[in-house]
């Protein structure tokens, strides 16, 4: 059900078992455990065997860290995020790989030096060391830290990986669609260079057949050669018609006066060279662009000037003109789609643009893409779970046996689950904190080569996934409490 609504499918999906992709699943699946059985019979038979048996109770001694390799680790994300920061356009693709190498060793470096260093000045501080039950949380902490730091950095790089694959896909949508929404604001427009009085009368007749109403303007674009270039001249009452249909501002512009026009959303727009040109009437007088303003009401794919309706009659013959008619639905917008369709089978795809048709076509076409990245996150969001899950239930009897010699001294269960709450509390959420970091810095630096804001579809993405780490830690922390507390 979730395919069929992420794939924009009019038709079911039907259930059915792939029974060629569970057999290889199953065979590559063997495949792995069995060399993964014979990787670790080679580890294991260079050590002795006891060894191997008291292992778990030698002394590991006090972790170290490296004060050059832990400032190293700072330095390496820094210059990794300040890079990723700047950068804009092309220039993101190429920084992509050198921040990436930088950001992965740097993140290792962080969790089995810099985490260590940290956690040894704060054990340091006696005002935070012999506060309450802080001393039981950091006395191990040091040692859970450089044991688990492979681990966390493991889940860190995983999930870095499925929130930006996941923020990748959905804003890669969004840019899309916003764009297809800025170049078509219309429901239904109709550009041609000259008026089909046909095309005209079906548009009117399908829009009445499908039970809608709409509001139309219509006016024919004039464009003139201005330094070697085509550029649309428009008059000032056939923008501001346009305006008003779309509830934008309408403009008063005075006689002598010019202003550029910028489509809303084109950052590549030649607005810069449209104001060092000048426009010649047919007196002889010369206009210099005054101001730029921002519009989506007529349908240039570029920067354009706006002059008043005086100036206008005293321009030169245009180089080529084109008609131009939209409508914009008001009632009825359920019967917009069936309608385009309609439209689209009869009228040519290049006079006639239908604004929710397209998106609607551009969901159904990157559907596929959507649901299969979606699907590839989730189960690298998933297996990151699971590593911290069987990582901390590897400790478990460890912690027992310390828990109950603890409560033998007087700790109380409300300070027993404080304890583990803490414990738990970090183990969980310090590798999915710097995900969630090194997951914004990547999407911001995805913004910047778009050049599209992607705030929005980044903290849906990453709110999201830190509601789900929130609700999973709760519901381990609850089971693992309630193994240990059977020791008490």
């Amino acid at each position: 059900m979730l395919a069929e609504n992420v794939l924009v499918m009019s038709n079911q999906l039907n259930f059915y078992i792939p029974i060629q992709a569970l057999i290889i699943t199953f065979v590559s699946f063997i495949l792995l455990f069995f060399f993964i059985s014979l990787f670790v019979s080679y580890v294991l038979r260079s050590r002795k065997l006891i060894d191997l048996i008291k292992g778990n109770k030698k002394s590991k001694g006090e972790p170290k860290a490296n004060l050059f390799l832990t400032i190293l680790a700072a330095l390496l994300i820094g210059i990794g995020y300040a890079v990723a920061l700047i950068v804009e356009g092309v220039a993101v693709v190429v920084a992509l790989l050198p921040v990436v190498i930088v950001v992965i060793l740097g993140t290792y470096l962080l969790f089995t030096q810099l985490s260590v260093y940290l956690i040894r000045k704060i054990k340091k501080n006696d005002n935070i060391f012999w506060k309450k039950t802080n001393m039981i949380l950091l006395s191990d902490l040091a040692f859970r830290m450089k044991d688990n730091a492979r681990t966390f950095f493991m889940v860190a790089i995983v999930s870095t990986v499925a929130f930006s694959a996941i923020g990748t896909l959905f804003g890669f949508q969004t840019f899309l669609t916003e764009g297809l929404k800025n170049r078509n604001p219309y429901t239904f427009s109709y550009s041609a260079v000259e008026q089909k009085e046909q095309d005209i009368e079906l548009i009117n007749r399908t829009i009445k057949e499908e039970h809608m109403k709409a509001d139309q303007e219509q006016t024919m674009l004039h464009y003139y050669e201005i330094a070697q270039d085509s550029i649309l001249i428009a008059r000032e009452s056939d923008f501001n018609r346009f305006a008003s249909l779309l509830g934008e501002d309408t403009i008063d512009i005075q006689n002598g006066q010019v202003k550029v026009v910028e489509f809303t959303g084109n950052e590549f727009g030649q607005t810069e060279e449209l104001l060092e040109q000048a426009i010649e009437l047919n007196t002889g007088v010369s206009l210099k662009p005054e101001e730029v303003i921002y519009s989506r009401a007529l349908p240039a794919t570029d920067s354009y000037y706006l002059v008043s309706d005086q100036d206008f009659e005293k321009l030169p013959a245009s180089k080529r003109e084109e008609y131009h008619q939209v409508w914009q639905v008001t009632a009825g917008e359920d019967n917009i789609i069936p309608a385009s369709e309609k439209l689209a089978e009869v009228l040519s795809p290049g006079e006639f643009y239908a604004r929710d048709y397209d998106v609607y076509q551009l969901n159904k076409q990157y559907g596929l893409v959507l649901f299969v990245g979606l699907f590839i996150g989730i189960v690298f969001f998933v297996s990151a779970g699971s590593f911290l899950y069987f990582r901390l239930y590897a400790d478990l009897d460890e912690d027992k046996q310390k828990y109950r010699s603890i409560a033998k001294m007087g700790l109380t269960e409300k300070e027993l689950k404080k304890v583990l709450t803490r414990q738990t509390a970090l183990l969980f959420f310090t590798p999915i904190l710097v995900a969630l970091i090194h997951g914004a810095v990547a999407l911001t630096a995805l913004s910047h080569f778009f050049y599209y804001d992607l705030t929005k579809i980044s903290m849906m993405v990453l709110g999201i996934f830190l509601v789900i780490q929130i609700a999973y830690f709760y519901i381990v922390r609850f089971f693992y409490t309630k193994q240990v507390k059977t020791v008490l």
